[in-house]
């Protein structure tokens, strides 16, 4: 079928078509690497990496390569049915984790909603306790499905589609006395990022992820890590909970783990995915071949040295934001984050930044009001890093 208008504008077409959620600003039509191509040849250095999805890049070659192979034997059965690629990236995934059960879906949000399920199938099948609540963080951002939404602590998101799923309590975040006291006979799950992504990039104070995991242990409930923006490589260790000393019993992944491709996994131990029964969850299209290929190459691409190659660039990147605050103490109150996830606290609305370094070619976005969210695929090089913080640097110094 023929376009109405051929010559108009794409972007004005698409607000045309589109619901009004979608606000698209550029028309992207290549990328490679750290880099990408509007429709007018424009190069952009790409710090945002689809929002920490592209996590290798746009079209790395081991990526391409496994996705051409595999959606030229076998795109979809169902999971009714198995193939090697989803059979062999639960494996892995296992094998590299606390977990014992994979449950694959096409987003993180999905992957929120089925720990959120699992979480009361256990305690009501396998343990025979009424236990259905949920301990969140203000600030949190889980999803925007029904039941993620309700546990995101954002209420600018809740606006206009109210009333939300209850069960939910929100408590500060980084406040562990504030979980143990909202901790309940009814509480199934305390449900935390181990570094706040859309709530502004915030770190929490050292310790808390073991203080949960002790508070989750002495209510009897189960500690849940939404790990959808910091998992894969994303803060130097495959998972952010890694270095914390602990060991959770439920982890949704998501963003990364296709590669590009949409796919999610909810990561559970044995015993609490026996809160699952047949039938009792599913997903026609989670864990599909053709995304489990791609997420299969990137798990072997991170095992083959791009964990340690992102450290680095995670350490290069953040001496710069670093040294670039210590210039312009007046424009940049702080410097958030760990390894590839990183932010920078304004004394002026990110937005007016962002807008800056669209302009001049750099990629970012913002998390919250006052805070540049930098999110760059775990591929840059050292002469990439120097060039996004000299464009960034001018962004900010702009007026």
């Amino acid at each position: 079928m023929e376009p109405t208008h051929p010559a108009a504008d794409p972007l004005a077409q698409a607000l045309a078509v589109f619901t009004p959620n979608v606000r698209p600003r550029r028309v992207f039509v290549r990328g490679e690497g750290a880099r990408i191509w509007d429709r007018d040849g424009r190069a952009y250095l790409d710090f945002l990496a689809g929002i920490g999805v592209n996590l290798y890049g746009h079209c790395h070659p081991r990526l391409v390569a496994a996705v051409r192979q595999q959606v030229g034997t076998l795109g979809h059965v169902s999971n009714l049915f198995v193939a090697p690629p989803t059979l062999a990236l639960a494996q892995e995934l296992v094998q590299r984790t606390f977990a014992g059960r994979v449950c694959f879906t096409n987003s993180g949000a999905e992957a929120i909603e089925a720990g959120l399920k699992l979480a009361r199938g256990y305690f009501r099948k396998v343990r025979g306790e009424d236990r259905f609540e949920i301990v969140a963080t203000v600030g949190g951002f889980h999803g925007r499905t029904l039941g993620a939404l309700a546990c995101t602590g954002t209420p600018k998101y809740h606006k206009g589609f109210e009333p939300l799923p209850g069960g939910v309590v929100h408590v500060p975040y980084g406040d562990a006395d504030a979980v143990a006291q909202a901790c309940g006979p009814h509480t199934a799950a305390i449900l935390v990022e181990p570094i706040q992504g859309e709530g502004g990039v915030v770190v929490p104070p050292a310790g808390y992820l073991a203080r949960l995991r002790a508070i989750a242990d002495a209510a009897g409930c189960l500690l849940f890590l939404d790990e959808v923006q910091t998992g894969l490589g994303r803060t130097g260790t495959l998972f952010a909970y890694e270095p914390e000393g602990v060991t959770p019993d439920l982890l949704a992944t998501a963003k990364g783990l296709g590669g590009g491709l949409p796919l999610g996994a909810l990561l559970a131990t044995a015993e609490v995915a026996a809160g699952f029964g047949p039938g009792s969850h599913g997903t026609t299209v989670g864990g599909n071949p053709l995304a489990c290929a791609a997420g299969l190459a990137g798990l072997e691409l991170l095992a083959a040295g791009l964990l340690e190659t992102s450290r680095q660039a995670g350490a290069q990147l953040h001496a710069g934001l670093d040294d670039l605050a210590r210039r312009h103490p007046d424009r940049i109150r702080e410097v958030r984050g760990r390894g590839l996830l990183l932010g920078l606290l304004l004394a002026s609305p990110a937005s007016e930044v962002m807008d800056r370094a669209l302009l001049r070619g750099l990629l970012v976005n913002t998390a919250g009001p006052k805070v540049l969210r930098i999110l760059p695929p775990l591929t840059l090089d050292p002469a990439e890093i120097a060039e996004g913080l000299a464009l960034l640097e001018a962004a900010l110094t702009a007026t």
